[in-house]
Formats: structure tokens, C-alpha cells, sequence
């Protein structure tokens, strides 16, 4: 490691020590925000689970099968939030004339951005995911291989690069149109949704867009169906489910494109 990478990483440490100490100097307040933040991945799994114990199957899945979908969605989208969830402040800062201050910095924006407010509260979404994860590998009779071991570590971890990217991609509209808040949301919230139901349930154009041109299908529904060794109802072969590291790395790659041309785009406020 030469002397000009240690001084980019000291920079990026110093600049998350600085932000955990912010956090927690009102360790009050941050206990409050940090419980209270479980809510939202428990009512997600919960609203999950309403549907399918109103009827015996929801697209011919059972509540089990159901319930690792949503877990694999709820974690790889936990592990996406708490990491760069906070990118969608990026409007306030190029409103406010904050984004120059990024730019002057001899570190690259992204990681500044990520590391000026990282969501340590939502730390605790993290471990209810995991253990639903948990929960429901032991629901589930999973017959376990040497390829289905590797595939529940990656998935997860893909899911989250996903969604990461989907997080960016929807914050980089920002430099076109500032308030675009609403519409990024729409995709990276309501992919979560999304993926959290067996694709089945979804039909005709929705589907083919959201589950396969956009890769959402291979989120949670693919790799499920992979470790329970469930042929895809849609048709699609047994090995669809080990897709998801690679359609991770694509989404990936579009969200680096967006964001770098998004940076070129971007006009100083003067401020």
C-alpha cells in the first residue's frame, strides 16, 4: 500500500469517526432512532405474512416458501440501506450548494457523500433480517449442497449490491431533475416491495419490465427457488437462481455509468 492510498483511506476514516461520534453523542436519542428503526423491516416481513396466511398458497407458494423470499429481499435491502440508503439526501445537498463543498475535496464524491451520514441507526434491520433468514432456512427442507452453500452467501450479498445500485441510479436523477424524489423512490422502495412476493403473483408487461429487463426477479425469487430446488413456474431453467451475482454486477455497472455522467452534468451553485 503506498503513501498516497493510506492518505485516502485515513481521510475516509476521519470522516466516519467523525460521523459516529456525531451520532452518539446524544446516545439517548440514538438508542430511541436505532430501536425504533426495527419497525420498518418488521412490518415489511409482517405484511408479508398477512397475505399468505389468508390463504393456503399465494401463486402456488406456501407461507414458508413465501417467508424466504421476503427475508433474502428484507436482508439484501437492509444491508443496501444501512449502507448507502442515505444517498437520496443528494437533492438537499445540490439544492443547498453542499455538493460543491464534495466536489473541492480531493476524495471522490460518492464515498464522501455515503460517509457524511451514515444510517448507524438502522443497524439493528440488519439482525431482525438475519434472523428471519434464519428462521426460515429452518422452515424450509432445504436439501443442502456445496453449490446451494455458496448460493445463500452470495445472494444475500448480491441483493444488496442491487439494491446499492438502484440507490444510486435513483439519487443520479437528481442531477437532471432535483426533484426527482418521488419517481427514485418508486424503484428503490417499491423494488423492495417488489421482490418481497413471488413473481407469479405479478402479470403480463409489470412483470417481464420489473422482474427480468430490470433484474428484480433475481433478487429474492430466483435464488429461493434455487435452494429449494422448485422448478420456476415461469419456465425458466433450474440454474436462473445462480444468475444474481451477475445481474448484481450489471446493475452495478449502469449505476457507476449514470452516476459518473451525473457528475459531469452537475453545475455549481455559486454557493
Amino acid at each position: 500500500m503506498n503513501a498516497k492510498t493510506k492518505e485516502l483511506l485515513g481521510a475516509y476514516l476521519a470522516l466516519l469517526r467523525g460521523q459516529v461520534h456525531s451520532l452518539t453523542s446524544y446516545r439517548a436519542s440514538f438508542a430511541v432512532e436505532l430501536f425504533s428503526n426495527l419497525g420498518g423491516t418488521t412490518l415489511d416481513v409482517l405484511t408479508v405474512l398477512v397475505v399468505f396466511r389468508a390463504t393456503r398458497s399465494v401463486a402456488g407458494f406456501s407461507l414458508i416458501e413465501g417467508l424466504l423470499m421476503v427475508s433474502l429481499s428484507s436482508l439484501g435491502f437492509a444491508m443496501a440501506d444501512f449502507a448507502v440508503g442515505n444517498i437520496d439526501r443528494l437533492k438537499n445537498y445540490v439544492r443547498t450548494g453542499t455538493m460543491d463543498a464534495v466536489l473541492v475535496r480531493p476524495l471522490a464524491a460518492l464515498p464522501q457523500l455515503l460517509l457524511m451520514d451514515l444510517p448507524l441507526r438502522k443497524a439493528l434491520r440488519l439482525v431482525v433480517s438475519g434472523a428471519v433468514l434464519v428462521v426460515a432456512l429452518r422452515s424450509n427442507d432445504i436439501v443442502w449442497t456445496p453449490s446451494r452453500v455458496v448460493l445463500l452467501v452470495l445472494a444475500p450479498v448480491a441483493g444488496a449490491v442491487f439494491f446499492s445500485s438502484i440507490f444510486v441510479l435513483s439519487a443520479s436523477l437528481t442531477f437532471w431533475w432535483i426533484d426527482s424524489g418521488e419517481l427514485g423512490s418508486s424503484f428503490t422502495y417499491g423494488g423492495r416491495d417488489f421482490t418481497a412476493y413471488p413473481v407469479p403473483v405479478y402479470a403480463g408487461w409489470f412483470r417481464a419490465v420489473f422482474a427480468y429487463a430490470m433484474g428484480f426477479g433475481f433478487v429474492a425469487y430466483q435464488p429461493a427457488l434455487a435452494l429449494l430446488g422448485r422448478a420456476d413456474p415461469l419456465g425458466l431453467p433450474s440454474w436462473a437462481g445462480f444468475l444474481s451475482p451477475l445481474v448484481a454486477v450489471v446493475a452495478a455497472f449502469f449505476a457507476a455509468v449514470v452516476w459518473r455522467a451525473g457528475i459531469r452534468h452537475y453545475r455549481s451553485t455559486g454557493s
